[in-house]
């Protein structure tokens, strides 16, 4: 825990002092949504239909943008074989790695829900506890495949190009949920009945990758 949490505000303290991955990716995240109200009627019906599908997909590819970093800030100076031969293990190291960018996306998206209420008229605070655990678990899932394929990717070349290619294709599943439950919730609906599956499938998405991503990362560290 103490080399988890460690490699976690290590991350942190870097980001809050450069801004480098948070800025681009807000950045990124508002002028899509900026972008996408100029080519749609935000008044019309059929925007609550498709609120879901519009902010997740807006989220993804935000978070490209600060997994691609994960890694790639240990590039200079060696600093990642130092990690890698360090005495915390490559689990902690995935962790603490995992959290840091789960942090940095959740207040990516946090920041760009009152944006899409305020472009768009939508009152996506009606069913907030859900609407937030629905960003929790569906961020973590994509937080997860992104560091595993950031770590995998890093000495790349193209890996700007490797990781968005690499990774979207995994988070279908998830991606899917996170659209479905998120469109419920910001129309006001409520989740109910058989939409509680999507939830599950959150669930077990996120249990399922983390385990298969803390039994691979020393392959993929050393490999």
């Amino acid at each position: 825990m103490t080399g988890f949490l460690t490699i976690a505000a290590k991350d942190l303290r870097s980001e809050l002092r450069t801004k480098e991955s948070v800025n681009a990716a807000l950045s990124f995240a508002v002028v899509i949504l900026v972008l996408f109200s100029f080519a749609m009627d935000p008044t019309s019906e059929q925007m609550a239909e498709i609120s879901g599908g519009l902010l997740w997909l807006d989220f993804a590819f935000a978070g490209a943008l600060i997994l691609n970093r994960s890694f790639a800030r240990e590039l200079p100076n060696d600093c990642l074989d130092t990690l890698v031969a360090s005495p915390v293990s490559g689990a902690a190291l995935f962790l603490g790695k995992a959290l840091a960018n789960f942090v940095m996306l959740l207040a990516v998206e946090l920041i760009s829900l009152p944006v899409f209420g305020i472009l768009y008229g939508m009152d996506w605070t009606r069913r907030l506890p859900h609407l937030l655990a629905v960003l929790v678990l569906a961020t973590w899932g994509i937080t997860v495949i992104g560091t595993v394929f950031s770590a995998l990717t890093v000495n790349l070349r193209l890996r700007e190009l490797m990781l968005p290619t690499l990774i979207y294709p995994m988070m279908i599943p998830a991606l899917m949920a996170a659209m479905r439950l998120t469109t419920l919730l910001i129309s006001g609906e409520g989740v109910s009945g058989d939409d509680w599956i999507w939830f599950r499938l959150l669930a077990g998405f996120d249990i399922i990758f983390t385990a298969l991503a803390l039994g691979l990362v020393d392959f993929v560290l050393l490999g």
